[in-house]
């Protein structure tokens, strides 16, 4: 009985999304990096000590420490996708869907360097 053949991308193809990963995770660690610092000083400001707006100023450092740490937990999320990628190029599995066993096409994969689904099973998942 003939082998199906293997498909995956080549190794030129693999090195070209390493390098554009390992972009990715360096701008999202910088980002991290500001987000945590936002979120520790947030609220350690002594240089306003006027009582009248004090609460106003609390409320919004309250709102806004919440919202940085949401989004810092959502790059955390992305920078451990993005290491989840890189492990798989270096297994050469990167870029076949895990649902239809078929690449994933180039264009997506450069607009979401780690997905695991193809476009398709992605519409598919969602119905």
């Amino acid at each position: 009985m003939p082998r199906k053949p293997i498909v995956r991308y080549s190794d030129e193809e693999l090195a070209e999304f390493k390098v554009l990963i390992e972009g990715k995770i360096a701008e999202a660690k910088k980002n991290l990096a500001a987000y945590l610092d936002a979120y520790s000083n947030a609220g350690n400001d002594t240089m306003d000590t006027a009582p009248t707006f004090k609460n106003l100023e609390e409320g919004n450092m309250v709102l806004s420490k919440e919202e940085n740490g949401q989004l810092a937990a959502r790059l955390e999320k992305y920078i451990k996708n993005l290491e989840a990628a890189l492990i798989r190029i270096e297994n050469k599995t990167y870029g076949i869907c895990r649902v239809t066993g078929k690449l994933i096409p180039k264009e997506r994969l450069r607009i979401v360097p780690h997905a695991t689904l193809s476009y398709e099973a992605k519409m598919n998942q969602n119905k």
